[in-house]
């Protein structure tokens, strides 16, 4: 790497960094002032300060991962037409280096903050999921939310009337068990606490208090409930936890790559088409993101005589209908008018050909 290729990398992540804060405070800023009334509910000042950087803190991860690759393309746009601008290319094709050779660098970058998109994605997302579905008015996770039902892999079924994420405790659950002992059995618990799996006996369950029939004799309790005292069980359940039952439709966004593959080998896995469509767009991002970087670099550098505005609203109108081509493709995949391979590959095979055309059209 020589010396102009550092410098040439240095203005690239100065340019993404300048691009990344920008568009980022912008949301912030927007959306705080748009939603204050619902920031308000602390008691004090602090709780209220505590509650929006709370809130912001985690949805920074959810913003960069939308904006990625759009912010990786502006960085790389303003860099070139800063080179442009400045004439730093022409003494460099003077010298007979040419033009794929001076952006080198500035695509080794622009790959290297692509990544931070996926890395994002498998491994910062996941873990905060639980704060990215929370409301901006439920500071303290006491607000009442719904309840869907759902099933253990032997036949359990579990639903519930209303939820309250801080205790992890559900209003009213019902629980059907399919073969007990003697047939059927209804459960019904004013209160239902989720305890996580740990060391203790009493752990990966559901703790079931003032329940409806209070007292199972040993001949009528099903397998997997267990017994500890009047009106008082512990169901052990091995997939439906607190978060099964009360996360919203599109949950599987904030899940990784892995989870998101085991959810499709379940047998009659909920939405199936949207969760499908979304593991293969998966798979294609880093293609999706390395051909929206180039093309947009490719359309800037095919005219460098050009007014430099005049590049960058071509290149804004390329990612305009970049974004709307994949965002229709994924829309005919989640609706089964194509297949969900197709909806995520379809971009990339519209779009290479052009890459291709507009890198070849770059004059060297």
């Amino acid at each position: 790497m020589t010396t102009l290729d550092r410098m040439f990398v240095g203005s690239f992540l100065r340019s993404y960094l300048i691009v990344l804060v920008s568009l980022l405070s912008l949301y912030v800023i927007v959306d705080l002032f748009t939603n204050l009334d619902d920031f308000s509910k602390g008691a004090t000042f602090a709780d209220n300060l505590r509650h929006i950087s709370w809130y912001y803190a985690t949805r920074v991860s959810q913003i960069f991962d939308r904006l990625c690759e759009a912010i990786t393309l502006l960085g790389a746009m303003f860099t070139v037409a800063w080179m442009q601008r400045n004439n730093e290319l022409l003494p460099q094709l003077s010298a007979g280096v040419s033009t794929r050779r001076v952006i080198r660098p500035v695509l080794a970058g622009a790959a290297l903050t692509l990544a931070l998109g996926p890395l994002n994605q498998e491994l910062v997302i996941p873990r905060i999921a639980e704060e990215l579905t929370a409301e901006r008015d439920d500071f303290e996770g006491l607000k009442k939310t719904p309840v869907k039902g759902a099933y253990e892999p032997n036949g359990v079924h579990l639903e519930g009337q209303a939820a309250v994420r801080a205790d992890r405790m559900i209003r009213y659950l019902w629980v059907t068990f399919p073969q007990g002992r003697t047939g059927m059995v209804h459960l019904t618990a004013e209160e239902a606490v989720y305890v996580p799996p740990g060391d203790g006996p009493h752990t990966g369950g559901w703790n079931l208090f003032h329940t409806k029939p209070k007292d199972l004799s040993d001949s009528e309790l099903p397998p997997g409930l267990e017994r500890l005292g009047m009106g008082r069980y512990f169901l052990h359940t091995r997939e439906v936890d607190f978060d099964t039952v009360t996360r919203g439709a599109n949950w599987f966004l904030f899940a990784s790559t892995p989870q998101i593959r085991e959810i499709l080998a379940k047998p009659g896995a909920r939405r199936q088409p949207q969760v499908a469509v979304a593991f293969h767009m998966r798979l294609t991002r880093p293609l999706i993101g390395i051909l929206l970087t180039v093309m947009g670099l490719a359309v800037i550098l095919r005219d460098q005589n050009r007014h430099v505005f005049i590049n960058a609203g071509l290149c804004l109108i390329l990612c305009a209908v970049f974004y709307t081509t994949m965002y229709g493709c994924k829309y005919l995949g989640e609706n089964d008018l194509i297949g969900p391979p197709l909806a995520a590959w379809l971009p990339v095979l519209i779009f290479t050909p052009l890459a291709v055309a507009l890198v070849d059209a770059i004059h060297t």
